[in-house]
């Protein structure tokens, strides 16, 4: 065969084949049943091999038709996927941003708020993305990952320094007037940070207290936050959660510098639509400010 067949008969094909049906096939493609027929039959004149078997009131398919239908279906999967990378959404589907649970709950969900109340006719929807996988694939417009910035298919603009800080109730923070009182305790530590408890308690001059510590590990910081909230332990989170964290307190004023950071970020290889445009722009226009 020199040439793939016309996409019409390609169409017409995986329709029918889904559905098993010629009549909600042409439903499905705004043509008619007769029409659909027509381009399935010319396909199979085209490969030399029929795809259906006609029965008197019903379709199914042939053994070559079954073969061929992933084939179809998954090529047509991912041109849409490439047509989504280079050219975006479609320029009426809501802006979509994809942040880690953290970063949704303590620094966009108020920013989004408040474009929101500006803007109400952006239309937008918010996805969760926790691991170094998740961030890949989707037809996402805007995404705020963590790291050193080390992508360069992405554009990106940093939200600002990170600096890491324990964190934990009030009547927890009464009883730690020195580093050397977390021995004994629970530290909750959050996978997936370059910097965790080893580095902060080095940078507090306490690092043997480590072995006498209790620890308790959680997919995210948002789960060590809320344990720490709890009373479970205390937690090491990024000190600009600190403002939103309103039931924890810092108990020592020690930090811990990071080089990893949250980053906004888009596809470097296809223009904004507008509406992603504004709520970009909004949204750098505030990397500069203190997390609330």
């Amino acid at each position: 065969m020199s040439s793939l067949p016309p996409v019409t008969w390609l169409q017409a094909f995986e329709a029918a084949a889904r559905t098993l049906s010629f009549t909600r096939a042409g439903e499905e493609l705004a043509v008619s049943q007769s029409a659909i027929s027509q381009r399935i039959r010319l396909l199979e004149d085209r490969l030399g091999q029929a795809l259906f078997i006609r029965h008197p009131r019903s379709l199914s398919l042939t053994e070559a038709g079954q073969a061929w239908l992933p084939s179809i279906q998954e090529a047509f999967e991912r041109l849409a996927q490439g047509t989504a990378e280079v050219f975006g959404p479609e320029p009426d589907a809501p802006v979509l941003i994809r942040a880690t649970p953290a970063v949704q709950q303590y620094w966009l969900a108020p920013r989004l708020c408040a474009l929101h109340r500006a803007h109400p006719e952006l239309a937008l929807r918010v996805v969760t993305g926790v691991w170094t996988q998740d961030f890949v694939g989707e037809d996402v417009d805007i995404e705020i990952r963590y790291g050193q910035g080390e992508w360069p298919e992405m554009v990106r603009e940093s939200l600002g320094e990170e600096r890491m800080t324990p964190l934990c109730t009030p009547a927890m923070a009464e009883r730690l007037t020195t580093p050397a009182e977390l021995a004994g305790t629970t530290l909750l530590h959050a996978a997936g940070f370059a910097v965790g408890w080893p580095a902060w308690l080095a940078a507090a001059g306490v690092e043997e207290i480590e072995r006498d510590t209790h620890r308790l590990w959680c997919d995210t910081q948002v789960m060590t936050l809320r344990l720490a909230a709890h009373g479970c332990g205390v937690a090491l989170a990024h000190r600009r959660l600190m403002g939103s964290a309103e039931t924890l307190v810092a108990p020592f004023d020690i930090e811990c510098h990071t080089a990893e950071g949250f980053w906004l970020t888009r596809p470097a290889r296809r223009s904004l639509r507008e509406p992603a445009r504004r709520v970009w722009e909004w949204l750098a226009d505030q990397t500069g400010e203190q997390w609330p």
